[in-house]
């Protein structure tokens, strides 16, 4: 018994203080080494196979945390902080886990030396302020000097490099410049992007991707006789189907002749009539009903010469409504003038040999509402360039939110390590370690990106930190299509300056989260 209680403490002495950090560093490096072949525009793609045997071919860092299974708490912690910077910033997911990875590798080294993790923290902490105060020095702001709207395309075009969609960036990226813009209140920096809708349909290409104004519904007209066009719309949202109330109880209708069966006929049509002359009198021409009706009356409604769209989306309802001002009506004997929406026209859109069918409600009365619609060759590509539009929409949201730029190819990170190695020079005892490993971890973003594009990647980062330092050009950086190093300000690879900043605080506060775990504790129910 005495035994297996000294084996029992064996055990938990070998996952306490430094060997529980080292196991948590050792698992963060494993998942940056998922991550790292497909970082940058050279990156290469992976494939997720799902649990339905369905299989996920991407390269986005956000999308591939996300779909990861992870085995342990520290992974998942990482998945977690990731995708928080990708719904806040949308893109710079795979730069924010191969910095931390990067800052615990050095971290791992700086103990070994005997420094104790929390002197290495707040090293890390100071450094990190460090470097944002040094990326607001270098950034440029954008001014009216400069064409603003060329900037933001440039910009949008950067978040796509990366992505499989890049021969068709800038068709992309003018379509997620001109949605931004349309959506936005510049005065207030005020962005609603409930506005925007992303949807798509397999067949053409990415070049046939087009930006509406107003809202695609994935239906067509209830009837095939009804007209295909509308003009001057004035529609009505119900949610209740167009059929006889029916009572929430059990019953049951006895019909003992022929004057039983046409009584209730009677009855079904009178209600049938008096829903349709409800809707004539508001001044209705379109109705959409989240349920369905029968043949009855669809029949009775095209006799009316009102059109109809059935079995709608709520989603597709909520933004219909908040576009042309159209109150959303539990019952037919609600709807009135003041109910309605309005909107310019509304069109029915086919597709190619498949008959397959879309909606389109154009210039909406009450506000922006846009869609970009996207045209694939497949679900991959489709599913691929959605990702790559949203991270874009963001990219031209932030830099509108703060117009200061960064410049890509790993130029800020290399000019940042510099300074910071600089700064370490005058610095003497613990802070000069912890402020070289820093400068070390944040040249892993250029080293990623060359060795990715398939150069040497010592010998590159050897001359990119020799001509930063001998020509002072903080914008020089790693060009993936074989230029090799280049002015990155030349090439117009612009990123906004609040997205560099927020990638080094999460990865540092990722890499201090993970520093401060020195025990893990499994508590039994029965001791809780």
């Amino acid at each position: 018994m005495l035994k297996n209680k000294n084996n029992n403490q064996e055990k938990i002495a070998k996952f306490k203080g430094l060997n529980i950090i080292k196991t948590n560093i050792k698992k963060v490096i494993e998942l940056s080494k998922i991550l790292r072949s497909s970082f940058g525009p050279m990156g290469m793609d992976k494939i997720i196979k799902r649990s339905d045997n369905k299989i996920l071919i991407t390269n986005d860092g956000a999308t591939i945390l996300n779909k990861l299974e992870f085995e342990n708490e520290i992974t998942s912690i990482i998945g977690e902080l990731s995708r928080s910077q990708d719904e806040e910033i949308g893109d710079g997911t795979t730069g924010i886990v191969l910095i931390a990875a990067n800052l615990l590798d050095q971290s791992e080294k700086l103990m070994e030396k005997g420094i104790h993790p929390s002197r290495i923290i707040e090293g890390f902490e100071h450094a990190a302020d460090f470097s944002l105060f040094y990326l607001e020095t270098i950034s440029k702001t954008l001014t009216k000097k400069n064409n603003i709207y060329s900037c933001l395309l440039f910009t949008a075009m950067t978040a796509m490099n990366s992505k499989i969609i890049n021969r068709s960036k800038k068709k992309l990226a003018e379509i997620c410049v001109k949605a931004v813009l349309g959506v936005s209140d510049l005065e207030r920096k005020d962005f609603n992007f409930e506005l925007i809708k992303i949807d798509g349909k397999i067949g053409g290409n990415l070049e046939n991707t087009t930006l509406i104004n107003g809202v695609v519904i994935d239906k067509d007209f209830s009837h095939s006789q009804m007209p295909k066009e509308i003009k001057d719309v004035r529609m009505s949202i119900v949610t209740s189907p167009l059929e006889p109330p029916k009572p929430k109880t059990k019953h049951k209708i006895e019909i003992e002749n022929i004057e039983n069966y046409k009584e209730l006929e009677k009855s079904e049509q009178q209600f049938f009539r008096e829903m349709v002359f409800q809707l004539k009198k508001s001044g209705t021409n379109l109705l959409l009903c989240q349920w369905g009706f029968d043949d009855e009356g669809n029949h009775l409604l095209l006799r009316n010469k009102l059109s109809a769209v059935r079995w709608v989306s709520g989603q597709e309802i909520d933004l219909l409504s908040l576009a042309t001002g159209a109150q959303i009506v539990p019952r037919f004997n609600e709807i009135t003038s003041a109910t309605l929406g309005f909107a310019a026209r509304i069109r029915e859109n086919c597709f190619g040999t498949t008959q397959d069918r879309i909606l389109i409600v154009e210039n909406c009365a009450k506000s922006k509402a846009l869609t970009i619609f996207i045209r694939a060759s497949s679900e991959f590509i489709l599913n691929e360039a959605k990702r790559a539009v949203n991270d874009a929409l963001f990219a031209v949201k932030n830099l509108i939110r703060d117009n200061r730029i960064l410049f890509g190819g790993g130029s800020a990170e290399m000019a940042c390590a510099l300074k910071i190695s600089k700064e370490a020079e005058n610095c003497i005892g613990l802070k000069h370690f912890v402020l070289n490993s820093f400068s070390e971890a944040l040249k892993i973003i250029p080293l990623v990106l060359a060795e990715n594009a398939g150069y040497f990647s010592i010998e590159s980062i050897s001359q990119l930190q020799n001509r930063q330092i001998k020509e002072k050009n903080p914008f020089l950086g790693i060009e993936c299509s074989g230029k090799g190093i280049y002015n990155m300000k030349k090439l117009k690879v612009f990123e906004s300056l609040i997205s560099k900043q927020q990638q080094i605080q999460m990865a540092v506060q990722i890499a201090s989260g993970i520093l401060r775990i020195d025990d893990v504790i499994e508590a039994q129910n029965s001791e809780l």
